[in-house]
């Protein structure tokens, strides 16, 4: 009785293992096929991957009927899809590890700007096999003071928007006119930015204004429409109960706000914050036409040109130190593009982290 039950179970199922055999066998064919045409570690990566898919989706047909085979042809390309999209973000940070590394680890690049460095440096660095001279400290900090008054201009101005058009226009035309600009303003090219904030303090101060701040007023465009909808929607998802019990105690409803909204959508908020400055952090175009490029360092956004990451990035790859020499040129800007990635990468960690202790905190 027990034998029959148990192959009464078993019957039309294939084994645990047959996956791994498939596998071994899609690997082995797949490398004799490529054996004969000519060895590629990436097309015989893709060919054992649709071998496996077929072998598998067959076998299972065969055995265990077409429902399972269907299944299992389903999950293979849900897995193939999820495969195809992660391998251009792996190929991209394993390009900017291997070439970034180098020159990140080279002494003095963290601590020391391009103030000083000519071409004579790059040769003889080639010529003589010495470590590359300069650095990217003056781009490092021009972003760095760039975004944080982006930032100082952007949070106020997003987080008051969204409080208005959650709490106090109730679905007005006037909100649903904001609501379409912001929506507008999320898909602009990042080069109107630059040129808006351009044409403004050309305006203003005259033209050919370039300096940091003027680059902050630019990536500000960029950063208050993210600002302004991933607010909003932290606002809606407060209970309206919280807000009642407040109303029905006698609270105003600046205060209520203040008191009970803000600081149960806090979590939601800094992490949009967080990401929006992620999103400006890599912004080269309105950098190039609003805080130019400098090899000097500058901590006054109010004055002068002032380098960035990117612009720092772009300009040694299109214009070299040393055109007859480029390779130290190309050493710094991939260090400086991995010191970008590292950058973004901190800010989103950041946004996690911030998200989990700003969380409220909830009974059981």
């Amino acid at each position: 009785m027990t034998e029959r039950k148990r192959s009464a179970l078993t019957q039309n199922r294939l084994p645990k293992y047959t996956p791994y055999v498939v596998a071994g066998a899609a690997i082995v064919v797949a490398a004799a096929l490529m054996a004969l045409v000519g060895f590629n570690v990436f097309a015989w990566a893709l060919l054992s991957a649709i071998l496996f898919a077929a072998g598998n989706v067959t076998s299972s047909a065969v055995v265990e009927g077409r429902r399972k085979a269907i299944d299992k042809l389903a999950t293979s390309l849900v897995v193939g899809s999820f495969l195809v999209a992660l391998l251009p973000l792996v190929s991209v940070i394993w390009t900017v590890l291997v070439n970034g590394i180098p020159g990140l680890l080279t002494p003095g690049f963290l601590g020391s700007s391009m103030n000083g460095v000519t071409g004579v440096q790059d040769n003889a660095s080639v010529t003589n096999n010495t470590p590359v001279m300069g650095g990217v400290y003056h781009a490092l900090v021009g972003s760095v003071l760039i975004t944080l008054w982006a930032t100082l201009i952007s949070v106020p101005v997003g987080l008051l928007t969204s409080i208005y058009l959650v709490e106090y226009s109730a679905g007005n035309k006037f909100s649903k006119v904001i609501t379409f600009l912001v929506d507008v303003m999320t898909g602009i090219p990042s080069i109107v930015a630059g040129l808006f904030a351009t044409a403004l303090f050309a305006l203003i101060m005259g033209p050919g204004t370039k300096t940091g701040f003027v680059a902050a007023v630019a990536l500000s465009v960029l950063m208050i429409p993210v600002v302004v909808r991933s607010s909003e929607e932290m606002l809606k998802i407060v209970p309206n109960e919280l807000r009642e019990a407040s109303y029905a105690l006698g609270v105003r409803k600046w205060r209520t706000i203040l008191k009970i909204v803000i600081p149960t959508a806090i979590s939601g908020i800094a992490s949009g914050v967080t990401l929006a400055i992620a999103r400006v952090i890599g912004e080269t175009a309105p950098l190039l036409v609003t805080a130019g490029f400098a090899s000097s360092i500058n901590t006054n956004v109010f004055a002068g040109w002032m380098a960035s990451l990117p612009t720092f990035i772009y300009t040694q790859i299109m214009t070299p130190t040393s055109p007859s020499n480029p390779d130290p040129s190309a050493q710094r800007a991939w260090a400086a593009a991995l010191l970008l990635i590292l950058l973004v990468m901190a800010l989103n960690f950041g946004a996690r982290l911030v998200a989990r202790i700003f969380a409220p905190k909830t009974g059981r």
